[in-house]
């Protein structure tokens, strides 16, 4: 068998494009549990064994497909002028996208799979949980070389505060997202003198 065999063949990104697009729209209308390989792939006009060659289930298609959505729909390659406005247009879409119904309940049929399943809950921190957080410390690396990037909180806890307001809004309130959650967040994120007064008394005491 040739190197090239081996690797199997390369995908069609035309085809990869038709089955994510199938299996969005397909677990919006049917919901997980009833989501089924074969559905995607009459929807999609594409063999079951072309998905199972590509993706190993089911979750690790709609990983994909949830990573490739969130990408396209939160970009964070524009400048906004300062970290506080790049701060809002990244929660703004964020929140815009969490809105969606299909959207909320794609994100919690992944997170409960990622629980259920060691091996996909590793695939879905790396692929998914991961990505998003790197996708945010574009923003705040961008601020520290613009010099506009408050010394508290840590990037890492940044990422913090966003994601996790993020899910406990989509697992557990189910509140909708707002343009006021995302002024309370910026407000709290870019003033780091308030954080100081409020957080760390007792370094302000020892300057």
């Amino acid at each position: 068998m040739t190197e090239a065999r081996s690797l199997g063949r390369p995908r069609s990104e035309a085809s990869r494009q038709a089955i994510l697009t199938a299996a969005l729209e397909l677990v919006a209308k049917t919901g997980y549990a009833r989501l089924t390989i074969e559905g995607i792939a009459a929807r999609a006009r594409v063999g079951k064994q072309t998905i199972y060659r590509w993706w190993p289930s089911k979750a690790d298609l709609l990983l994909e497909a949830g990573a490739a959505k969130a990408d396209f729909s939160v970009p964070v390659s524009d400048d906004h002028g300062s970290y506080g406005a790049d701060l809002r247009a990244f929660l703004q879409a964020s929140y815009l996208l969490s809105n969606r119904p299909e959207i909320a309940n794609l994100l919690r049929s992944l997170m409960a799979e990622a629980q259920i399943n060691p091996a996909f809950g590793v695939r879905f921190r790396e692929l998914f949980l991961e990505r998003r957080r790197e996708a945010l410390f574009v923003i705040t690396d961008r601020a520290r070389q613009r010099g506009d990037l408050p010394g508290r909180p840590d990037p890492g806890v940044v990422a913090d505060i966003v994601f996790g307001t993020i899910w406990y809004r989509v697992l557990a309130t189910r509140q909708p997202f707002d343009t006021r959650l995302a002024d309370d967040l910026v407000a709290l994120l870019t003033h780091d003198q308030v954080l100081e007064e409020m957080v760390y008394p007792e370094m302000l005491n020892h300057r």
